[in-house]
């Protein structure tokens, strides 16, 4: 291979890529986009609350009234000697937009049943709120009714709270926090980052192999360089492509965040009036109570410590402190680049057997599986990072660059590591010069539809 040539490719590829508008669009538009989302999706958080409504509150039992306080919300109104089918159907002449109707009470299980009426369709947040309020009534009911003296007291005595804190100990006996969350978070982040940056890139080879094969102009190029330099000089112009344009990226998103953020305040994208961001985000939590997606919110936001233990904020903190950044990010670098470069290979045979992207669906199939595949392993790694599953999902190479990336968080021995990176340098290598058999033959070949079969011939064709 000469690299003279190789480099010229490179170069030639780099430019063409980056002088074209979609590029800078994408470049500049990106992180613009990423920034209006980061404001928004704050913004969205803090100011989605239901309308104020007027609740019209029938209550046949007697215990439930006392506790429905009024909110920003709901503004309860409670209606006497009433038949719940009169007002239900009429709920605009009693000035209420939903109707609560309380059971009378049921002495023996010592419960009520509650229902709602209303026009259009009840918010979640107003809904557990109602639930939570009428529990409360019937949990006190129940307490008051064994007539023990002080028991809401007792009851409220031994409740507890134990928030359970993880340690973890070196070879030196040295020991430091670990907030199970913050690996969990990491681990997704860094599994879905390396998913699209390959998927994204690698089908940025195989639409430039198709380009340039369905215009003819490969034909002129295999000319003058060699079919194999030209597809590695695609793969290796389009990874710096790639490259550069992460890199601005993460520069001009940082910029433009920390400018809006200098310009109006956080303090005023957070809320104004309410700089308590962390509150905010557990009461208007979608999934309702303070767990999303496996993370407790309260333990992650928490400010008070008890008997002088770390803080749920503290532990967090410390345990970001703690991780190991410097090996996330050499490992992300390594599994990226050979991860990369095995499906950009793969991806670039493909190219070369087809002459439009449309009869690329069948071809791709047995790529786009197994990298799906580590995605989904990827995303519930952090439930069990040693699991069988995982594990080998780690050194499999067709999986392993996004399973490996999801599990570093939650430390892995530094030979399930290196044995992960050589498997997958040694599928490069064999995937790299299977990928340039079947370039050198397909990119030349026109008029026919091609088939695993053809693809079969040309790898054994000299």
């Amino acid at each position: 291979m000469n690299l003279k040539k190789l480099g010229i490719v490179i170069q030639r590829e780099y430019y063409n890529k980056v002088r074209k508008k979609s590029f800078l669009l994408i470049t500049f538009g990106v992180p613009i986009l990423f920034a209006l989302m980061y404001v928004l999706m704050i913004f969205i958080m803090l100011k989605a609350k239901d309308e104020a409504k007027t609740v019209a509150v029938i209550d046949q039992s007697g215990i439930v009234m006392p506790y429905l306080e009024d909110t920003d919300v709901l503004q309860f109104v409670e209606l006497k000697d009433v038949v719940p089918d009169s007002v239900k159907n009429n709920l605009k002449a009693y000035g209420a937009d939903m109707l609560l109707s309380i059971s009378p009470l049921d002495s023996v299980a010592k419960t009520v049943s509650a229902t709602t009426h209303s026009e259009k369709p009840i918010g979640v947040e107003s809904i557990e709120m109602m639930e939570h309020r009428i529990n409360k009534a019937v949990e006190n009911y129940r307490i008051e009714s064994y007539g023990i003296e002080g028991l809401a007291q007792i009851m409220s005595d031994v409740k507890s709270n134990v928030s359970l804190r993880s340690y973890t100990v070196d070879e030196s006996g040295n020991e430091s926090i670990s907030q199970s969350e913050v690996y969990m978070i990491i681990s997704m982040i860094l599994g879905m980052a390396i998913y699209m940056f390959i998927a994204l890139f690698c089908g940025m080879v195989m639409t430039s192999v198709i380009e340039e094969k369905s215009s003819r102009v490969v034909e002129v190029l295999v000319s003058s360089v060699k079919a194999t330099e030209l597809m590695f000089g695609k793969i290796i112009g389009v990874a710096l492509v790639a490259l550069t344009q992460f890199l601005l990226w993460i520069v001009l998103t940082g910029a433009i965040v920390g400018g809006i953020g200098a310009a109006v305040g956080f303090d005023k994208i957070m809320g104004g009036d309410n700089p308590a961001v962390a509150e905010s985000v557990i009461s208007n939590n979608p999934m309702g109570g303070t767990d999303m997606m496996g993370v407790d919110l309260q333990s992650l936001t928490d400010t008070t410590s008890t008997n002088g233990e770390l803080t749920g904020a503290e532990a967090v903190f410390g345990t970001i402190r703690n991780m190991d950044f410097g090996k996330i990010i050499i490992a992300f670098i390594i599994f990226f680049v050979f991860g990369y470069l095995l499906y950009a290979s793969l991806f670039a045979a493909i190219g070369s057997a087809v002459e439009n992207e449309a009869d690329t669906q069948q071809l791709q199939l047995p790529v786009t599986v197994p990298l799906l595949l580590g995605f989904f392993i990827a995303l519930y790694a952090f439930r069990a990072p040693d699991s069988p599953i995982v594990f080998w999902g780690s050194m499999i190479p067709f999986t392993s660059p996004i399973v490996m990336l999801a599990r570093i968080p939650f430390g892995v021995p530094m030979w399930e590591l290196i044995l992960s990176i050589v498997l997958l340098v040694l599928t490069v290598v064999a995937t790299a010069w299977i990928s340039a058999k079947i370039y050198k033959v397909g990119i030349l070949m026109y008029g026919k539809k091609s088939s695993f079969k053809d693809l079969w011939k040309w790898l054994k064709q000299k």
